[in-house]
């Protein structure tokens, strides 16, 4: 009770910090309003910094300090957890200074960004598996890092965006096997497949390429592809012998096979077996019975006797092959 009543003190603390206005004096000259920017941003008091920076940049759009007055705003959005704000003001810097010599720093906090985007602070106090949510901030963080590496090699953060990008790589091909796996749950082999290769193909060095592998070799074993699931057995085999699905050289499966038996066969173990419904239970296969009707319907009287006969007779036909059962549950379970 009391972690709850600490949540909701931060919470609100949190939202009066943020719905509060500090007026700024106008009198402040360009150099004042910086150093006070910069004094916030030294005692971590990121809105009040935002604040200033962003009545600098209003006030003086070509000072001296405007351009670092925007870079210090990317990083003040950034510190202050909202990635979008520092995204933007990250896009709208490079655009509007491609050559600036600090031009990096706006493409490395633009990346940090996205990184810290889906990291809210549930993830990062609680022992959440962060291959299984939306890859889609990773994958943008993935691609800003590489714009930062590829256009400025030798830059002071290209080392840090590297290792990021080998973790994001990691993550991103783990999130790929969940994907595969439940489609291996909803029987949806091609599909499961399809994952299975994708992650072999691009993303080779990752941990994951073995369980694209196996997934592979278990989606083509249910499509009866032997030609291919031995292919992918083989190569898991030689590549990673020490693969969990592997045991004393043997496939185990990732997933057992589903039961497809109705509910009254699996609540009476079997006893009582319903069989699956038939290719005539189909809409497409109900249209044309119904259109079959209303034929019927319209035939000439002379040959209705005809049509009553025959149905007659397959009437008689149909209660000779009845069970008992049948006739104890009056049909309900035929």
């Amino acid at each position: 009770m009391q972690v709850k009543h600490l949540l909701l003190i931060a919470i609100l603390a949190l939202t009066a910090a943020c719905s509060s206005k500090e007026t700024i004096s106008e009198n402040l000259g360009e150099a004042e309003l910086y150093q006070q920017a910069q004094a916030d941003l030294d005692d971590r008091s990121f809105t009040s910094a935002i604040n200033k920076l962003k009545a600098l940049e209003s006030r003086y759009p070509f000072g001296r300090f405007a351009e670092q007055a925007q870079l210090e705003l990317i990083y003040a959005y950034y510190r202050n957890s909202e990635p979008e704000a520092a995204r933007s003001s990250a896009e709208r810097f490079i655009r509007l200074h491609p050559q600036h010599p600090n031009v990096d720093y706006a493409y490395y906090l633009k990346g940090l960004a996205s990184f810290d985007q889906d990291r809210g602070l549930l993830a990062r106090f609680l022992p959440l598996d962060m291959t299984k949510r939306d890859p889609g901030a990773a994958r943008d963080s993935f691609n800003e890092f590489a714009q930062l590496t590829s256009r400025y090699p030798n830059s002071r953060y290209a080392p840090d965006a590297k290792a990021r990008m080998v973790y994001l790589r990691n993550l991103l091909a783990a999130n790929e096997i969940h994907v595969a796996d439940y489609y291996l749950r909803r029987q949806a082999y091609v599909a499961a497949a399809n994952r299975g290769r994708y992650v072999v193909e691009n993303f080779q060095g990752t941990p994951a390429v073995g369980d694209g592998l196996a997934v592979m070799t278990e989606a083509y074993q249910h499509l009866d592809l032997d030609e291919l699931a031995n292919s992918s057995l083989e190569t898991l085999k030689l590549n990673y012998p020490d693969h969990p699905s592997l045991q004393d050289g043997e496939f185990v499966p990732r997933q057992k096979e589903s039961d497809n038996r109705s509910w009254l066969s699996r609540a009476t173990l079997g006893l009582i077996e319903t069989e699956n419904a038939s290719p005539d239970t189909t809409q497409s296969n109900r249209d044309v019975l119904r259109q079959y009707e209303a034929a019927a319907k319209d035939l000439p009287d002379e040959l209705r006797p005809v049509l009553r006969e025959a149905e007659a007779e397959s009437d008689d036909e149909r209660d000779e092959g009845r069970s008992w059962w049948s006739y104890l549950t009056f049909g309900l379970f035929d």
